[in-house]
């Protein structure tokens, strides 16, 4: 089961994918998360990491690589959705080399790649390779993937949820934060691709999280869950460190049981 977790920058995506990785892998889950977040530097410290693996882009020769191939099948005429960097037809993260996974207990995190300088150009690679990967991403049983999107909803240009089985939005107390989660769910559908609906985050009272209810409702989005704010997920965040909140963990496991009922693991 593939879950991709995308929003509005600032939004707490990568917080949000942090819980739900601890909570999974507390229930016995081997949970793979995937950072496609081309921009955001901080996820693996989040998940316990001192430092991220290296990114999948140099298993296929690097950015530049990837743009002189994806240049040369453009010129060629082939068909933009066909296009391929993986010679491999699956992909197993065991069958990496070490050094582009980390591990922790249930754990694991592989990167596609990040944006590390000035005029460094787009980051259609990136994209390319991220729905290339989870499309021939092959899954035990017992295994979740969680995917930390890239803010916005451009991956869905590049068709990354063509090869996600579930997508969820986080969405905060903000205007801009709703408009976007109806775009997602719009996009979803277009994609083929299963929307659950949203998770509120960051809101500090109940009247808030049901006001934001009643707007996803009119957008006819779902609430899977709510996860409030808490002082140590934000100190948390400002180190740089893995969130710890048994108030915030209890929120999480809420939402995990609603993904459980719904089916959408398929366990």
């Amino acid at each position: 089961m593939k879950i991709s977790i995308c929003g509005k920058g600032g939004s707490g995506k990568s917080t949000v994918v942090t819980l739900l990785a601890q909570e999974l892998s507390r229930r016995g889950w081997r949970v793979l998360v995937v950072d496609s977040d081309e921009s955001n530097s901080g996820l693996h410290r989040l998940l316990g990491f001192e430092q991220p693996p290296r990114p999948l882009l140099e298993l296929v020769g690097g950015k530049k690589n990837v743009q002189r191939e994806l240049r040369t099948k453009f010129g060629s005429g082939e068909d933009r959705s066909g296009l391929s960097v993986l010679a491999r037809p699956e992909v197993r993260v065991a069958d990496l080399p070490a050094e582009h996974f980390a591990e922790r207990d249930r754990t694991r995190l592989v990167t596609v790649g990040k944006i590390h300088q000035a005029l460094e150009g787009c980051a259609c690679p990136m994209g390319v390779l991220a729905r290339e990967f989870l499309k021939k991403l092959r899954t035990a049983d017992d295994e979740i993937v969680v995917v930390d999107m890239e803010a916005g909803i451009e991956h869905f240009g590049r068709g990354i949820e063509t090869s996600i089985d579930a997508v969820i939005v986080v969405v905060e107390a903000s205007f801009e934060s709703l408009e976007l989660a109806g775009k997602v769910r719009q996009l979803a559908s277009d994609a083929s691709a299963s929307f659950i609906g949203a998770i509120v985050n960051k809101v500090d009272s109940q009247e808030l999280a049901s006001r934001l209810a009643r707007e996803l409702q009119a957008r006819e989005i779902a609430v899977v869950g709510t996860i409030y704010h808490h002082e140590e997920i934000a100190a948390a965040g400002l180190a740089g460190e893995a969130p710890s909140s048994e108030a915030a963990q209890q929120e999480a496991a809420a939402i995990v049981d609603a993904l459980l009922a719904r089916g959408s693991t398929g366990r």
